[in-house]
């Protein structure tokens, strides 16, 4: 069972590990805790479903131990219904799995659930909105990738600002009150078009772990998301 609660400020900010130094990760989660952050953003990558390499459940789980932060998980693997047990046992609170990566969306969404985990469902910026619908009801979040998923430092796709309004609205239309978080390109510029498109979660990683004062950098996002 997840061990910490959900953020409750109305603009999340979330930094993103993988942005930060692979070699000091139990350092680089307990600055983005210092700074203010909501929760952390960390990228899982098989190197099949994205052509990058990333993390696995044992990183996780020396994250979780270092940071009573709320981890937020983002698994960019094929079948990821075969990972989800491991991630929430090694400490994950917030599972996302990809629609483009399973035929099992449905079922593997339940499944997070039943582990006693947040679930949520990403998006590459190329799928249609009209995929989304038919699971708002089966997730807690709507994940869209403002970048095409696999590596950082990416320049933010603008297109995806509709996709992010149409999932407000029917979140809104029909009483879901879902999550919606970006990820990919968020800097002060960005991230106040996202949020007056309907983001609350926003997910950046070079902008905030490559700036000179982390603490500095989470408060000017939220201020150009207010």
């Amino acid at each position: 069972m997840p061990k910490k609660t959900s953020p409750t400020s109305k603009i999340q900010v979330l930094p993103s590990i993988l942005a930060g130094d692979f070699g000091h990760l139990a350092d680089e989660a307990k600055r983005a805790e210092e700074a203010g952050a909501d929760a952390l953003h960390i990228d899982i990558m098989d190197g099949h479903f994205v052509p990058n390499f990333t993390l696995g459940s044992g990183a996780v789980a020396a994250i979780n131990r270092s940071t009573s932060l709320f981890l937020d998980v983002h698994l960019m693997v094929y079948n990821p219904f075969d990972y989800i047990e491991q991630f929430v046992e090694s400490g994950a609170d917030r599972v996302t799995i990809h629609f483009e990566a399973t035929e099992e969306v449905e079922e593997t969404l339940a499944y997070i659930r039943k582990c006693n985990a947040k679930a949520g469902l990403a998006f590459c910026p190329e799928t249609s909105h009209e995929m989304m619908l038919k699971f708002f009801d089966k997730c807690d979040m709507i994940l869209l990738m403002t970048v095409n998923p696999g590596f950082g430092g990416q320049k933010f796709i603008p297109d995806v600002l509709e996709k992010i309004a149409y999932a407000r609205e029917m979140s809104g239309r029909y009483k879901l009150n879902l999550d919606i978080e970006v990820d990919g390109g968020i800097d002060d510029k960005t991230a106040q078009k996202c949020v007056q498109n309907g983001a609350n979660i926003l997910v950046s990683g070079t902008y905030l772990y490559k700036a000179s004062q982390m603490k500095d950098a989470i408060a000017k996002l939220r201020g150009a998301a207010s």
